[in-house]
């Protein structure tokens, strides 16, 4: 049936969840789990900036957002290997994260992707909008969504 899970995940409670939820489901299945991680990319220079200064800052930014994935994802790892499943760390960095999470089954070989939603109803989802909804957009895999 399913072999291959990717989980995107930030380190939020939720998160967790999904971490947990798929870890279940893929020893049940005999499945991998791909954990996912996907951060922003540095932001744009003001119109002031000087050069020297904004690639500093890209590199500050680099630096903590490749640290904080690598800690979501030893975390997910430690989980996974308690849970006795077989997992694959991956992280990106893009501002595009339904994008991404979609590119990431794709190039990973994964057949289903597992998310959490924060359930914000209408209202939340037109200030915030819904990464889960997008992901169902732009993927052809399956989507389990957790509530």
């Amino acid at each position: 049936m399913y072999k291959r899970l990717l989980v995107p995940v930030d380190g939020s409670e939720l998160s967790r969840r999904a971490a947990d939820e798929s870890l279940a489901l893929a020893k049940q299945l005999g499945a991998a789990v791909t954990g996912f991680v996907v951060e922003a990319l540095p932001p744009l220079p003001s119109s002031g900036a000087a050069l020297v200064n904004y690639q500093r800052e890209v590199t500050e930014h680099e630096a903590k957002t490749e640290a904080h994935a690598n800690k979501v994802l030893a975390k997910f790892g430690e989980l996974a290997a308690t849970a006795g499943v077989s997992f694959e760390p991956h992280y990106d960095r893009d501002d595009d994260i339904a994008g991404a999470i979609a590119r990431a089954a794709e190039a990973k070989s994964c057949d289903l992707i597992v998310m959490v939603t924060h359930g914000r109803g209408t209202f939340g989802e037109l200030l915030f909008g819904s990464q889960t909804k997008n992901v169902m957009a732009r993927s052809k895999l399956p989507l389990l969504v957790l509530h």
